[in-house]
């Protein structure tokens, strides 16, 4: 008995000889959801897990009780850092003077106007989310940014990293368990156990 070939209806795009930008990633028909742009390539996302769902509502519900009403919190929107470059954060936070009046239509934010971006490492993406994206979002001057992994015990493990701006480089402030509890870049304080009871 022969195995049975996967069946395919789609063809994969031929990407340009210089490499996707920005006006690729936000024109082209038919991309799957949540394509992120990274050094001119287009990554695809796998289907996300249990895990990386629940943490990302904790998360977002709790920014969403002490956000300041200069502030806006998005979940898995593109943020544009220059031509090449256009991660999706799980989460961001950003002045909403970067928000048009009109949002129904936005797709994109800039990065100048994020202020803290959030990544939830998946299997498929753990480099890309704790080396690369770091690293983009550090260049473009995002001051914040929570590397969020899974513990042990089951329950988000919340890195948090502060820009040096002499460097344009991260340096780590903390880890947080079971309660994450700060004050930059404003008063937060959310019960990560929550995911238990979700």
């Amino acid at each position: 008995m022969t195995a049975a070939k996967p069946q395919t209806s789609a063809a994969w795009p031929v990407p340009p000889p210089d490499g996707y930008t920005v006006d690729h990633l936000l024109t082209l028909p038919d991309l799957p959801p949540h394509t992120e742009l990274i050094d001119g390539s287009l990554v695809f996302v796998s289907p996300q897990r249990s895990f990386h769902t629940l943490t990302m509502f904790v998360l977002e519900a709790g920014l969403h009780r002490t956000v300041p009403g200069e502030l806006r919190v998005r979940r898995e929107m593109t943020v544009v850092i220059d031509t090449r470059q256009g991660p999706e954060p799980d989460i961001c936070v950003l002045r909403a003077e970067g928000i048009p009046d009109d949002e129904n239509d936005e797709t994109y934010y800039r990065a100048r106007h994020v202020i803290l971006a959030v990544e939830v490492v998946s299997p498929d993406s753990e480099k890309r989310d704790r080396e690369r994206k770091p690293q983009l979002y550090a260049q473009a001057g995002i001051r914040h940014f929570w590397r969020v992994e899974r513990g042990e015990d089951g329950l988000p493990r919340v890195h948090v990293y502060e820009l040096d701006e002499t460097t344009r480089a991260y340096g780590l402030t903390g880890i947080h368990h079971d309660q994450l509890k700060l004050s930059v870049p404003f008063t937060i304080d959310i019960d990560l156990t929550t995911v238990q009871r979700l």
